[in-house]
């Protein structure tokens, strides 16, 4: 399997909000940021360099917003961050677009993993 450019490196930023409007509204307007909805759940963020999404599927965490590494191959990097001692905290699940899972390190630090569809 081919490798691409972003393969094992930081790809997106996702932060817990309790409005998606509002964060919409705030980061629009401080930063000119353009979005993306993906339904009521969800929007992605595209800072001209950066993507990342607001999601209102959880608290907001202050100071945590989850960095999300992309892999060519899903499984393999989770074979990785296992056997690299990561603990799996959410299982490879689907969503639109592609799969994902999440891991803590050992510190407690929780990032998400993710691959096109």
């Amino acid at each position: 399997m081919a490798t691409s450019n972003n393969d094992l490196r930081i790809d997106y930023v996702e932060f817990n909000v309790s409005s998606i409007e509002t964060a919409k509204a705030f980061y629009g307007s401080a930063f000119g940021w353009s979005f993306t909805d993906y339904g009521p759940n969800y929007c992605e963020f595209d800072d001209g360099r950066l993507k990342g999404g607001f999601t209102n599927l959880a608290v907001p965490r202050p100071g945590g917003p989850l960095v999300i590494l992309y892999a060519d191959d899903l499984e393999a990097a989770q074979q990785g961050v296992e056997k690299a001692g990561g603990r799996i905290v959410r299982p490879i699940t689907a969503f639109p677009g592609g799969r994902r899972f999440h891991f803590s390190d050992p510190d407690g630090y929780e990032l998400a993993v993710w691959t096109k569809a």
